[in-house]
């Protein structure tokens, strides 16, 4: 039986899984970061746009201006995939979970401003900030020594110490997640959000004949992913009633499938080992062809040891009927010899004395029989074949009634030689028994299948015990000796084997029809 220890129940496990799949999209936005890493690239494209217009329009100033290109800076690395083409894309790169988020940004510090830098800064600051109302980034537009030139704050002084800065003025392009110094408290509901507490930095060359002329340093915060979603909220709450509706559908389809079948099986196994053989029947509803099987393979069981249950009972009180007789019979004559001294002439003391050695004889006899249907109900096949000529050569030889094959003789079964002459010699023994005279056998196969057919021309079986023939211990000759568990050994044996036995109509006699694998 199994341990007594602590399992949890089918909805327990199926409850956890579910929740666990609900869990799934909110795992995914705040434990991995993919939507707040999403809106971090999306705030890095939209600085890169409005840098490369702003470079776009700085460069164009410088060339009006006509600085010469011994006051411009380091010269810009050629693209290294096609550097013939015109075309110089720039894609996101930031990544909210590999990313170092690097500390706030250094101050400026003091710097010689170029006049000829800081003209073009003065025109392009109203620039700026009509963008910046809009835009709501921060802009800095740095000449080649990395000196502030326009921007709200911090004109005349220089970045170029600044991580990104110096990189662009090196001619490359440059992003960074700095730290994010608020002058207010952001709301308590946002401290799910990493991403609330970076600010994304993106420091742009502007190219002038190949020479840097000056950087677009841009910054901004990236948008908060519960200001987002609240955004989005419509569309969030039809994503989790979505979400919710598809848990519950699969639990409902798990429920009616699996849980609710198996329930039903284990309460129906309930009823059956109370004895209930109402309960032997199919289940109401299945749920999954697995589950149908294995109903099936379950009652099937159930009804072969309810079988096999009243087998046992019914044949047991045959044995106990068909052992007291004889016994009853040996215990009055061996208490009458007892009993009478020598008041008992020697003419009965013998009859009873010869009533005592055949009930012993019968004794004897049923318990060898008894004995054959075990062996022969728990038989398991050998593989072993033979023909209907080897398996009669095994029969003794008598004279009792004559035998004859009248077509097949050499027809293959898939039986042993040995029980299929133990089957042969009781129907035999049978025809016998019953005043036959000759006994033809005719045997034939096809489709896998051979036919046997034992005929006699006894006195024939009458319809009313016809049904009956092959219960245990059904004999209309118990007088002459029968036991009535011949045909039950001939039947178990042919079971064993996948055959089967039949009685059929003739005109004369008895005929008995067997089909056995063909070999």
């Amino acid at each position: 039986m199994t341990a007594h220890k602590w399992r949890p129940r089918l909805a327990t496990v199926v409850v956890a899984i579910l929740t666990m799949v609900m869990a799934l999209p909110l795992v995914g936005l705040f434990f991995f970061r993919l939507y707040e890493n999403q809106l971090i690239r999306q705030t890095e494209a939209e600085l890169i746009a409005q840098g490369a217009a702003l470079a776009a329009i700085h460069a164009q100033e410088v060339r009006d201006a006509g600085i010469p290109a011994e006051r411009l800076g380091a010269t810009v690395p050629a693209a290294r995939d096609n550097p013939d083409s015109p075309y110089r894309p720039i894609e996101p790169s930031l990544d909210l979970a590999s990313d170092r988020v690097l500390a706030t940004r250094p101050a400026a510090t003091a710097a010689t401003v170029d006049p000829a830098f800081t003209a073009i800064g003065a025109r392009l600051s109203g620039i700026l900030a009509e963008t910046q109302k809009t835009t709501l980034a921060g802009f800095r537009l740095l000449d080649p020594k990395g000196v502030v030139i326009a921007g709200r704050e911090e004109v005349g002084l220089s970045l170029g110490a600044v991580g990104e800065v110096r990189a662009a003025l090196a001619g490359r392009y440059a992003s960074a997640l700095r730290q994010r110094i608020s002058d207010e408290p952001p709301p308590s509901l946002y401290s799910v959000s990493r991403g609330t507490r970076v600010r994304v930095f993106v420091a742009m060359p502007v190219a002038v004949d190949g020479k840097v002329a000056g950087v677009v340093y841009l910054s901004r915060t990236p948008n908060n992913i519960v200001k987002h979603l609240y955004g989005e909220r419509g569309k969030v709450v039809l994503a989790a009633i979505a979400i919710l509706g598809g848990t519950l559908l699969i639990g409902l389809i798990f429920l009616r499938t699996v849980s609710r079948p198996i329930y039903a099986l284990m309460e129906r196994t309930k009823r059956i080992a109370a004895g209930d053989r109402a309960a032997i029947r199919p289940l109401d509803h299945h749920g999954t062809r697995e589950m149908a099987a294995l109903s099936d393979a379950f009652l099937d069981m159930a009804e072969k040891l309810h079988a096999r249950s009243d087998s046992i009972q019914t044949f047991a009180t045959h044995v106990s009927h068909e052992l007291k007789s004889p016994l009853t019979a040996i215990q009055g004559a061996a208490e009458l010899l007892r009993d009478s001294g020598n008041a008992m002439d020697e003419a009965e003391r013998r009859r009873f004395s010869d009533n005592i050695v055949t009930d012993a004889g019968r004794l004897n006899l049923l318990v060898r029989r008894l004995l054959d249907l075990a062996r022969a109900e728990n038989l398991a096949p050998s593989g072993e074949t033979t023909s209907l000529s080897a398996a009669l050569a095994l029969l003794p030889t008598g004279d009792r009634l004559a035998l004859r094959v009248e077509a097949g003789g050499e027809t293959g079964l898939r039986i042993s030689a040995e029980n299929a002459a133990i089957v042969l010699a009781n129907l035999i023994d049978n025809s016998a028994r019953h005043g036959a005279t000759l006994v033809s056998i005719t045997a034939a196969s096809a489709g896998g299948k051979a036919t046997i057919q034992v005929s006699d021309d006894g006195a024939g079986i009458s319809p009313s015990n016809r049904a009956r023939i092959f219960e245990p211990f059904f004999t209309t000759r118990r007088d002459c000796g029968g036991t009535g568990i011949g045909l039950g050994i001939v039947l178990a044996l042919l079971k064993a084997h996948d055959g089967t036995i039949r009685l059929v109509d003739s005109e004369r006699g008895t005929r008995f029809e067997i089909i056995l694998p063909a070999a």
